[in-house]
């Protein structure tokens, strides 16, 4: 899709410039499956980071990381270039990077002594997939379900401020803050799902 052309006879708008880059960025080589990739490097290095115990640059590579898994889904539907593998692979992908760095996590409460801080992380992650499945399974059944408080945008957001935050003390707040916001989750898509499945299918009425 060529990039639309700007009109020199005046200062172009806020919105043209936006449409020239959107333009440009589509007739790159830059695919979506690219951008998932360049999001799992960032949370690796987010990872590594929090490991050697840089909190702060740690949680700004997560939080860049986690905005290539929001870009790669929109850059996917608005340039055409997405398939099937990539909202597969965007999908792994995005759980997998939430794991890694709370993988990280549990290593600095381990290395703490802080075992409950450790167990909520374990339950953050599990809490974390079955989200994830509940709407897979969901949606495989004829339901949509993309309700609860705790999608991923939000537990991005909470363990982004707990590992910026890290030297204040609030990363083990951040961690049971998810883990108890992803089980509330689960449950509440589990009864979502039950509600819908319980309402009776009106009967094919003969014309």
């Amino acid at each position: 899709m060529p990039s639309p052309p700007l009109d020199r006879a005046r200062r172009p708008t806020a919105r043209e410039y936006q449409a020239l880059a959107r333009g440009r960025l589509i007739e790159s080589r830059l695919t979506p499956n690219a951008i998932s990739l360049t999001g799992l490097a960032l949370c690796l290095v987010a990872a590594g980071l929090v490991f050697a115990e840089y909190y702060f640059l740690g949680g700004l590579a997560f939080i860049l990381g986690s905005v290539c898994d929001t870009l790669d889904g929109r850059y996917s539907r608005m340039s055409g270039k997405g398939t099937s593998f990539g909202a597969f692979l965007d999908s792994t992908l995005d759980r997998m990077e939430e794991g890694i760095v709370l993988t990280a996590v549990a290593f600095q409460f381990s290395q703490a002594g802080n075992d409950a801080a450790v167990a909520a992380v374990v339950v953050a992650v599990l809490a974390s997939l079955m989200v994830s499945y509940t709407r897979a399974r969901a949606e495989a059944l004829g339901v949509e379900c993309k309700v609860g408080i705790a999608d991923r945008a939000v537990r991005v957001v909470i363990l982004s401020i707990g590992i910026l935050f890290a030297d204040l003390g609030l990363l083990a707040p951040a961690v049971y803050v998810l883990a108890g916001l992803g089980t509330i989750t689960v449950l509440q898509r589990i009864l979502h799902v039950r509600r819908a499945l319980q309402v009776p299918v009106a009967p094919a009425v003969d014309l």
